[in-house]
């Protein structure tokens, strides 16, 4: 298990969502379809407040492996909430900017 308990639906997209910086989320972001996107936010959408609420009772210095991980998830989901929510169809024109102006380094970045 990857994830702390209560998360095992997430499991499946550790691998694809789980990017350690705000560059390679937002390139996961534009490398996946509308499809993936939309399945990862479905997902993730009502375990956000159970989420942040576990992160949050912790102090990010002493997060486990697992609380990172969920935390690189809840990051991505950032990302994805903004493709899906606001920029819904018009996704793959706005990724054109992200390569004109790409993100070099982020607050949350590790």
């Amino acid at each position: 298990m990857m994830l702390p308990a209560g998360f095992a639906a997430l499991e499946r997209f550790v691998a694809e969502w789980a990017g350690t910086t705000a560059a390679e989320r937002d390139r996961l972001r534009t490398v996946h379809g509308a499809q993936a996107r939309q399945e990862f936010y479905e997902v993730m959408t009502p375990l956000l407040a159970s989420a942040l609420a576990l992160l949050d009772a912790t102090p990010l210095a002493e997060h486990d492996e697992r609380q990172r991980t969920l935390m690189l998830l809840t990051l991505s989901y950032a990302h994805v909430a903004l493709a899906v929510e606001v920029q819904g169809p018009d996704e793959a024109k706005h990724a054109i900017n992200r390569q004109r102006l790409p993100i070099s380094r982020a607050p949350a970045d590790a």
